[in-house]
């Protein structure tokens, strides 16, 4: 009995492994161990990863073989490279940069195959289709460097974007190129073949940015509640994508590129769904797709094929070179510097998943022999070592000068930033998180502060056990997206007075509320809470209306009315709209006067906001119905008002949020109040602070009596 044990364990630790919980644990052991222990000599986590693959592979130690288990993670793991490459592409500074990237991905394309193609047709005496193959291949460039940038906080640096951008379109054309290629190896190079490609291509672009999105917006409004759904329904679109740009006849990298586009707008960057898809990618399939690259490397053959190893130098030089003169070419014609030239260079200069499928359709098709091939891979290790190293460098240097995607580190803001969340409806909780996660300053340390005040009576103590027990949830809530959160209760015999006196406290910049609810008659008549916070706190206040997910809208919708430039937190309010266009991936529709879009323009030039932005002219401030006929069905509202006696305040807004609630029901809504300069009144220190007494009785009894009119 203990020989049948001891042969069992000893079964179970044959070479190659075959038991599919101890191959799991292997490669889950590699991805904890390799980067942390290569991090110590500084090389990159990733080509730990490739060389660990090399090292268990059926090349190295035969630990592992390429097996169907091990295809099917390397094959999510490209995918998912892909994708998130495309996901967390700025479309915004895209769209700005996109001339920039189609000459890039122009420069890449062209530059290594007008070198490769004559090295490989006159010095190693290839003919001409298998030239134009290898030539072709060299164009292609995987995006494997990306986690690093990423990890960095650079991905959104403007170096980043064209390299990202430029990556559609040289391995779509290469991948194309391909395409034709093989179609004229044997001949069938003919109309039918160009008819059948181009309605075939032409469909799959139709689906992915026509249907797909519209499905996406569709399911995230109707399962709003099911974060698990979100994520699975992901991982749908991806693969389905990836099915079906390899029917279109293109690789299926593409599709995955493509699905990251078409739900970019979908997904903001500082969501709950972005962080799982980001660390579910980054934690298993990523790294499983480094690792299989590496398990492809036979270093055995520079030893017995002498042949191979002059392909792979010859190839080797020949990518460099190209890729590097294309950055080089992009550094001088958009006058980039030296450490974007880096960024753009490591990036393109990695060879894995597009020069892989290239070569190995070639090698299929009998179109390259072996020596290519195995010259082919000792090229992929060569580049991913290269480009690992020299985009980690650049990095680093980018990180240094501070020039990072945190836009508030270039507007020398003197103190870090504190938001303060006032919970009354445990309702709104996720909402209003929501929000304050995409507005939020991605280079402050302070946690968002969500604060609940309990009324100073009898149950004072047994209300504030209970008010700490519910906003448990609003800590589990903000985990999901690595937001950190703090918990603030607090007594007051005034929830104003509690509230103005924790903003104090915390030198808060701005305090989220929910929308006030509809007041009763007592509120009427001695104020409504929502005045008293303004009269009692001289931060930025926004109140937010969110009765729908924020990206389902397609535009922003910003009133300024006249002079609100001039008050103290515009420039603070300004930063955070434009933060959450960019997060949303949305254009701002501003409605104000020549006066404050000359001051915009004048914000937006200071602080090089690559932000889409239009105005229209508006002077009559005095009926706000007339605004209705600048507001689409799909436009999130954004309204800046200010307190009064303010030199912006208009008698127009006054009891504001009621009259937007009655305009724009329908809409989210987030109405603005930019900080003041102080010199309160009196009232603010009485129990109940707000506006004169005579007028709030005066108010309260005619809204009881008559019927309101509306403005």
């Amino acid at each position: 009995m203990i020989k049948n044990f001891f042969d069992h364990i000893s079964h179970a630790f044959d070479i190659p492994l075959s038991n599919p919980v101890l191959v799991f644990a292997l490669i889950l052991f590699i991805i904890l161990l390799s980067p942390i222990l290569l991090r110590r000599i500084k090389i990159p986590g990733i080509i730990g990863l490739i060389l660990s693959g090399i090292v268990i592979g059926p090349n190295g130690l035969n630990l592992l073989e390429k097996n169907s288990a091990v295809d099917l993670f390397s094959t999510i793991g490209l995918l998912y490279i892909m994708f998130v490459a495309g996901l967390e592409l700025d479309m915004t500074e895209f769209r700005k940069t996109r001339h920039k990237s189609i000459m890039f991905g122009f420069l890449t394309f062209s530059v290594p195959i007008l070198i490769g193609f004559p090295v490989c047709y006159y010095l190693l005496g290839y003919d001409m289709v298998p030239s134009i193959l290898i030539g072709s291949m060299l164009a292609t460039h995987t995006l494997v460097a990306y986690p690093i940038v990423n990890s960095y906080g650079i991905s959104k640096n403007e170096a980043v974007a064209i390299a990202i951008g430029g990556t559609i379109l040289t391995d779509t054309a290469v991948l194309v190129v391909l395409a034709v290629i093989v179609a004229a190896f044997y001949d069938n190079l003919n109309t039918q073949f160009w008819w059948s490609f181009g309605i075939s291509f032409t469909v799959f672009l139709l689906i992915m940015f026509g249907v797909i999105p519209r499905i996406a917006k569709w399911f995230f409004q109707k399962v709003e509640g099911e974060k698990t759904s979100h994520y699975i329904f992901v991982l749908c679109v991806v693969f389905f994508a990836a099915f079906l740009s390899e029917i279109s006849g293109l690789e299926p990298i593409i599709g995955a590129f493509m699905a990251g586009l078409a739900l970019n707008r979908l997904i903001p960057h500082s969501s709950a769904l972005m962080n799982r898809i980001e660390f579910i990618g980054n934690s298993i399939f990523i790294p499983f797709f480094l690792i299989s690259v590496g398990m492809i490397v036979d270093v055995r053959i520079l030893i017995e094929k002498p042949e191979a190893l002059l392909i792979a130098g010859t190839l080797i030089g020949i990518s460099m070179t190209g890729k590097w003169s294309a950055a080089l070419l992009t550094q001088v014609l958009f006058k980039y510097s030296n450490v974007q030239r880096q960024v753009i260079y490591g990036l393109s200069g990695a060879h894995a998943a597009a020069t892989l499928a290239v070569i190995m359709v070639g090698h299929e098709y009998g179109i390259v022999g072996e020596n290519a091939l195995n010259g082919t891979i000792i090229l992929i290790l060569a580049s991913c070592i290269v480009a690992s190293l020299v985009t980690e460098s650049a990095s680093k240097k980018i990180v240094v000068a501070g020039e990072q995607d945190v836009v508030v580190s270039k507007r020398n803001i003197a103190k870090e930033e504190q938001l303060i969340l006032p919970i009354a409806n445990l309702n709104n909780m996720e909402a209003l998180l929501d929000f304050a996660t995409l507005i939020k300053s991605k280079q402050s340390p302070h946690p968002l502060t969500v604060l609940t005040v309990v009324p100073n009576d009898e149950l004072a103590e047994q209300n504030l056990q209970k008010a700490r027990k519910n906003l448990d949830s609003t800590v589990k809530y903000a985990a999901g997206t690595e937001t950190e959160v703090t918990i603030m209760t607090t007594i007051d015999y005034n929830i104003p007075n509690g509230i103005s006196r924790a903003a104090t406290e915390t030198s808060a910049d701005a305090i989220l509320l929910g929308w006030p609810s509809k007041p009763g008659i007592i509120e009427k008549l001695v104020g409504e809470k929502t005045e008293s916070i303004l009269n009692q706190t001289d931060t930025n206040l926004f109140m937010c209306q969110v009765n729908r997910p924020l990206v389902s809208h397609k535009r922003l919708t910003l009133f300024c009315p006249p002079l609100a430039e001039t008050e103290l937190g515009f420039v603070f309010c300004m930063d955070k709209i434009q933060r959450l266009s960019q997060e949303l991936s949305i254009p701002i529709h501003t409605i104000c006067t020549e006066r404050t879009k000359a001051a915009i323009n004048e914000y937006l030039a200071k602080f090089k906001s690559s932000v889409q932005i239009v105005f229209s002219i508006h002077d009559d401030w005095d009926e706000l119905r007339d605004l209705r006929k600048f507001v689409n069905d799909s436009d999130l509202i954004v309204f800046i008002s200010a307190r009064q006696g303010e030199l912006s305040y208009r008698y127009s807004f006054d009891r504001i949020p009621k009259k937007l609630d009655k305009v724009y029901h329908l809409h989210n809504r987030i109405l603005v109040f930019p900080r003041r300069r102080g010199g309160r009144s009196l009232d603010e220190f009485e129990e109940v602070p707000t506006t004169p007494l005579f007028q709030r009785i005066g108010r309260g009894i005619g809204s009881i009596f008559t019927k309101e009119r509306d403005s």
